[in-house]
């Protein structure tokens, strides 16, 4: 039950939100630029509600019902929770009557028609796209032929 980051998933999305700027990012060279958050001056406050279970995370409903309760008496302005769990939507009321921004993931289970969740009028659910760009890499063979592999970013 510990507190920690279990699989990297809450880090990564701490840092969409709010990752600081950092200059000279690139993907092995390609798309050089400059990365950072989408506020990186924010102040976060991080709730855990995923556990590792025996087989796979663990979601409970009262571990999420508690983090939004913590979140509304901590006095956040939005939360914006990475998880794909329908049952907690009357919690998230709760949050938004108390003039709380909440956003939700879709979900991962697309592209496919009618796959997201989260979807209680109240909240805003948001789901990634791809991107027109493209990152060829030439890799040399063992028998020094050189072939450029071109993969998309989704």
């Amino acid at each position: 039950m510990s507190a920690r980051d279990i699989n990297g998933h809450g880090t990564h999305t701490a840092s969409t939100a709010a990752g600081a700027v950092v200059e000279g990012v690139s993907l092995h060279g390609l798309a050089a630029g400059v990365a950072r958050g989408g506020a990186p001056r924010a102040r976060l406050a991080v709730y855990k509600v995923a556990f590792e279970g025996p087989k796979k995370v663990q979601l409970a409903s009262a571990a999420l019902l508690a983090a939004l309760d913590d979140a509304i008496h901590d006095g956040v302005d939005i939360l914006s929770l990475s998880v794909q769990y329908n049952d907690n939507s009357f919690g998230s009321l709760h949050a938004v009557q108390k003039g709380i921004t909440v956003v939700y993931g879709a979900g991962n289970s697309g592209p496919r028609p009618q796959v997201i969740s989260n979807t209680a009028p109240w909240v805003i659910t948001v789901a990634t796209s791809k991107i027109d760009r493209s990152f060829p890499t030439a890799i040399t063979l063992g028998n020094n032929q050189t072939i450029v592999v071109c993969t998309r970013e989704t």
